[in-house]
């Protein structure tokens, strides 16, 4: 349903389903997917901001949350990278182009890429990690000169794993960009790091005091990488995390992702480290 406020703006019903389709589909590893999808209901495209993430619905399997994982600048391709590890993600890796699926959001808060001006720029992504990070890379290279530095440290378990090899690569060529890629476990032929990330840290330089971090992964990830960028001095609040898991309905009703007073879904995804700290402690939370 759609309805109208009072500034006469139409609102539409966030639990509607708008019809996508699939346009294309790229394998990015053994069990990771990325899918373009394209609006079908001859409506606008779907803007968002980095960190967004949408409510994917494929008919007659299931709906979960996906990180948008595409360019903002391009709203009318819906970009989504997708690791097989249920019932409705398996259906999702299995849709080819011109399958038809439906859409709700863009939900939740975004990454402080505008808040990241004139400071520089820091993102650490683990696994399929990188795909929520993705679009402020994309961002932060468009509109290079609005930051000071911007460095990328990546890791995956193996050499296998890594995502958007292509991209990776070519922003390791930049000048104007720090780019580390390391791996658990290396396979023959691999020439590069091998370890967790939070050696490829200390090879960065930054000003403590005007850096804005951005960090996705394992939890596990997170919290390490948080407490070694403190140790440097960067500030929690000034660390940005994000916990897109647990959600189930996008818009805080059903209250499966509340975690004490705060709803992932609504009050999140992107979160600082300050305010998450202590419940990202607790493991099974």
């Amino acid at each position: 349903m759609v309805v109208t406020s009072p500034d006469r703006t139409e609102l539409r019903d966030p639990m509607l389903l708008r019809p996508f389709r699939v346009t294309e589909r790229v394998v990015e590893t053994h069990d990771t997917v990325t899918l373009t999808l394209q609006a079908a209901d001859g409506g606008p495209p779907m803007s968002f901001r980095p960190g967004q993430f949408t409510m994917f619905y494929v008919f007659g399997i299931g709906e979960v949350p996906l990180s948008i994982s595409g360019d903002p600048a391009e709203p009318e391709r819906l970009v989504h990278s997708v690791r097989a590890v249920g019932a409705v993600t398996n259906a999702i890796c299995a849709l080819a182009p011109g399958d038809e699926v439906g859409i709700r959001g863009p939900f939740g808060s975004s990454w402080p890429i505008s808040a990241a001006h004139d400071s520089d720029l820091l993102v650490v992504a683990g696994g399929i990690g990188l795909a929520p990070v993705r679009p402020v890379i994309y961002h932060a290279l468009r509109h290079r000169s609005s930051y000071r530095s911007v460095s990328l440290v990546y890791g995956a378990r193996t050499p296998g794993d890594l995502l958007y090899t292509d991209e990776v690569s070519e922003w390791k060529g930049r000048f104007d960009a720090n780019v580390h890629v390391t791996v658990d476990r290396a396979e023959p032929g691999w020439l590069g790091d091998v370890g967790v990330v939070t050696p490829l840290l200390r090879r960065l330089s930054f000003d403590p005091d005007a850096t804005t971090a951005v960090v996705c992964g394992p939890e596990i990830m997170m919290r390490v990488v948080a407490k070694d960028l403190m140790a440097r001095g960067i500030d929690a609040e000034h660390i940005h995390v994000s916990l897109e898991r647990n959600v189930k309905c996008g818009i805080g009703y059903c209250g499966h992702c509340q975690i004490g007073s705060t709803f992932v879904c609504k009050d999140g995804p992107v979160v600082t480290y300050a305010a998450v700290a202590r419940r990202l402690a607790m493991e099974e939370l």
